[in-house]
């Protein structure tokens, strides 16, 4: 073995026991004795940290250290509630910075790379983290932030960025105006690291052959350091975490049982070397699995799927659990339906109704009609249940410099 998980994990109990009055107070109340974890497989006896305890916890009950060691906050953006806010000592700060460096290396960027970066910087944990991972890689930063998108082209064109770095849905933003303003030649990029939100295959492909780049998922969240703690390699087949920092776990989001490995269910985290906000079994309520066997790319570090969604994105129509996930796999098997969708749904006449918004090549030669009846008919083999189809032009469905807002749900307004 490369690292000796258990001994990290000893240190950080100990740590936590001694310096964290978050989890002192946490140990306390579940009765939990840390000599009586001999194994890193009893890690499964511990109890888990949840986003609640998180936000209860503001603004600074989770930090470990004493205030001069603090030399960083983030925060998540706290959209539904309080914020969390964690610290970062210098060296949480240096050891995110070796991980998006690790990170930018596995994707096949070099110094000679000029990496856009588009996330925003501030509070979120987003823009500073690829910039830390570029500099200390020594490639060239271009820390544009988000939006202004006549300004992003611009310093793309003259700068000749050679990658870049953003969401989905800015990314299709940036590739839809590469093709209609004609910028197709005076671009430079040869790849780009998208993360923040989950997408499906159909939008991978639209990207990657509309600005002609090889792309790779990222994954983080601001609670374990950021963006840059998972990245998938050039063989496509899964994201690299590294594990002399991270201990992942995947259990099953209702019972919280532990799943074996390849099972999907929820992605528990514990961080073994953080310092200011260290964590222990924090439920990230993304959905992913474990994949087994080494990667055909040769490297040692194990892998996670593709986030397939969260356990709060969910939605239960006429019974049924949805996943956005669910949607992508229909979508990708429908000819002539583009990557974008929205679902609405509202409560009608005493029942739920469900509409599946999505866009369709105006190229094509598959009618409108005939994607939305094989749209309707797929989805009710696959998912079971009765849905309406609108399919409409490129373009005609809200563009977001962020996140794409995919699920409009009016039984609850």
């Amino acid at each position: 073995m490369r690292i000796d998980q258990f001994q990290l994990l000893k240190k950080l109990l100990e740590n936590i026991s001694q310096n964290s009055p978050f989890y002192r107070e946490k140990f306390q109340k579940n009765s939990v004795d840390i000599d009586d974890i001999k194994s890193l497989e009893q890690i499964k006896n511990l109890p888990f940290t949840v986003k609640e305890e998180l936000r209860d916890a503001y603004p600074l009950g989770l930090q470990a250290v004493s205030d001069e060691q603090v030399v960083r906050i983030h925060s998540s953006s706290g959209t539904t509630g309080k914020p969390v806010i964690i610290p970062y000592t210098a060296q949480d700060v240096a050891d995110w910075a070796e991980m998006m460096s690790r990170s930018f290396s596995i994707a096949g960027i070099t110094s000679l790379d000029r990496v856009q970066i588009t996330p925003g910087y501030g509070l979120w944990t987003a823009g500073i983290g690829f910039q830390a991972g570029a500099e200390r890689l020594g490639a060239m930063a271009v820390p544009m932030g988000p939006g202004n998108t006549d300004k992003q082209l611009q310093m793309m064109v003259d700068l000749k960025s050679t990658v870049i770095i953003g969401t989905s849905s800015y990314a299709l933003v940036l590739a839809e105006e590469v093709e209609k303003r004609g910028l197709r030649s005076d671009i430079h990029l040869r790849k780009g690291i998208i993360g923040s939100e989950r997408w499906g295959e159909k939008m991978r492909q639209r990207i990657k052959n509309e600005l002609n780049i090889d792309i790779y998922d990222i994954y983080g969240l601001t609670e374990i350091y950021g963006p840059g703690i998972a990245i998938d390699c050039p063989s496509h087949d899964g994201m690299h975490y590294y594990d002399d920092y991270l201990y992942f776990e995947i259990i099953d989001p209702v019972t919280e049982e532990v799943l074996p490995v390849g099972e999907v269910g929820e992605l528990v985290i514990t961080t073994l070397r953080k310092e200011g906000a260290p964590l222990l079994r924090y439920r990230t309520r993304d959905l992913t699995r474990i994949i087994p066997g080494k990667c055909k790319c040769g490297m040692e570090y194990p892998r996670i799927d593709r986030i397939i969604g969260r356990t709060d994105d969910m939605v239960k129509v006429k019974g049924v659990n949805i996943y956005p996930g669910q949607i992508d796999e229909i979508l990708k098997d429908v000819d002539g339906a583009s990557s974008e969708y929205q679902i609405v749904i509202d409560h009608l006449n005493g029942k739920d109704v469900m509409t599946l918004k999505v866009e369709y090549n105006s190229d094509g030669d598959t009618e409108r009609e005939e994607i939305e009846t094989n749209i309707v008919d797929l989805f009710k083999k696959r998912i079971g249940i009765h849905i309406i189809a609108e399919a409409s032009r490129i373009g005609s469905l809200p563009r977001s410099e962020k996140k794409s807002r995919r699920i409009i749900d009016y039984r609850h307004n």
